[in-house]
């Protein structure tokens, strides 16, 4: 939110969210609130510190108009005097100005890059945690040197030129699409199927389209799945996974509660189920999975599968100042996991410790800058071949312990009312990314 955040801050107060709802359109506080971000929000900061440390959390600058009606709004064209006259008679001053800042991904990560203070007792500070780091990400990556910054992925390009105005537009080369499409489709289906209760402006269809949209999105441009390796030696069936990361920052990356998995299936001759790894349950939670099970345990990584209950995962799994796993964003100060899929040229021998791979996948040569390999080594006891083989990699917004750990705090009605919700749409808490499948003949 940050329109009502950063307006709290200028006048030395800290940003508030509960304390706006139910939002009250009659009020401009209550109308901010409700949009959270606008326009003018990302088109009026400042090349003031961007790219720095003091510029995440939230800290770009916004700058003050330099006279009456001379209030900057960045943009990437030039505009012409006269169109400017109608922007500022039309808005109360706002001045078109050309700036490089617009689609410098320095811009984005000044509210992307988040740090979150870790409590003890009394609110006393005792750590940080790297909570969202996709700007460094790419900054450790090839799309850096290659110059594929966060705008051209999120922001589609419009191919042709296009107006950027109704009224005496030009059309303009390199005009991006506004759309900002990212990954949580489950929290865009979640708002339209709870629109009533939870006061939704956006019209249905919207709500469709853009979970609609994310999902596209998603299955065309995050990740690729291969078999690259299929044989049987010594009554086992031998697959060698590849997966592959599209994006330009970890997959996935972000609000620690993402997380992408390997759902491996063998089938024998008659259709039958030889093995099975990762396999999604109608409560959102995966079969196998230590953490799911129980929260104080976690899956490690690993470079070789050979049981049902061991599942390949990609995540970061969090941890408090006494080695304990958690999901509580306050209490953590730092990772017992983080084995995310790496962007194509990540190092990750020198990569910043707020950006580092943790556990077992730091050590595995095949887990490297853009792909990572798996082996899986299966008992074929009795089965006949031929031997099918379907490997698919799953994604999940929000992780089953997320939101489960959320019940013990059942005072809050904000928690019980996720709790509803989420248990009500398990099966549609994932999507798959990608799929591959092979066969080998066998005896």
């Amino acid at each position: 939110m940050p329109i009502t955040r950063y307006e709290a801050k200028l006048h030395g107060r800290l940003g508030q969210i509960f304390s706006h709802l139910p939002f009250d359109a009659s009020k401009k506080a209550g109308r901010e609130a409700e949009d959270g971000v606008d326009c003018s929000v990302c088109h009026q900061i400042g090349k003031e510190k961007l790219g720095t440390r003091a510029s995440y959390n939230g800290g770009f600058v916004i700058n003050p108009p330099q006279s009456n009606n001379r209030h900057p709004e960045y943009g990437p064209f030039h505009i012409v005097e006269g169109n400017r006259r109608i922007m500022r008679t039309s808005t109360s001053g706002l001045r078109p100005t050309k700036a490089s800042q617009i689609r410098d991904p320095k811009l984005c990560a000044t509210c992307h890059t988040l740090f979150t203070t870790a409590r003890g007792p009394g609110g006393k500070p005792i750590g940080e945690l790297p909570e969202q780091m996709p700007y460094p990400e790419w900054l450790h990556s090839d799309y850096y040197s290659k110059k594929q910054t966060c705008q051209d992925c999120h922001m589609p390009l419009v191919k042709q030129p296009t107006p950027i105005t109704r009224v005496l537009g030009v059309p303009r080369k390199g005009l991006h699409q506004h759309v900002f499409v990212g990954d949580n489709f489950f929290l865009q289906n979640m708002l339209n199927r709870y629109r009533g209760e939870l006061g939704v402006s956006a019209l249905p269809q919207e709500l469709t389209a853009a979970a609609e949209g994310t999902v596209t999105f998603l299955e065309s441009q995050s990740a690729r799945v291969r078999i690259d390796h299929l044989g049987i030696h010594a009554g086992r069936l031998d697959a060698a996974i590849e997966v592959d990361n599209l994006a330009g920052h970890k997959l996935p990356t972000a609000f620690p509660s993402r997380r992408a998995w390997l759902h491996v299936v063998v089938r024998d001759r008659n259709g039958g189920t030889v093995f099975e790894s990762g396999a999604l349950h109608p409560d959102g939670s995966i079969e196998g999975n230590a953490n799911d099970a129980d929260p104080t345990r976690f899956e490690p990584y690993y470079s070789k599968i050979t049981r049902p209950d061991q599942v390949e995962i990609y995540e970061d799994i969090l941890k408090t100042p006494a080695g304990d796993v958690t999901t509580g964003l306050l209490t953590a100060i730092g990772y017992l996991k983080d084995d995310r899929l790496l962007p194509d040229g990540f190092d990750k021998q020198t990569a910043e410790k707020n950006i580092a791979v943790i556990g077992r996948a730091a050590k595995d040569p095949k887990f490297t800058g853009g792909s990572d390999r798996v082996l899986y080594s299966i008992a074929l006891g009795h089965a006949s071949g031929p031997f099918h083989v379907a490997a698919e990699l799953w994604y999940q917004p929000i992780g089953y312990r997320w939101a489960n750990n959320l019940k013990p705090y059942d005072r809050a009605a904000e928690d019980r009312r996720f709790n509803r919700y989420y248990d009500a749409m398990g099966p549609a808490t994932a999507v798959m990314l990608a799929r591959a499948e092979a066969t080998e003949a066998g005896p």
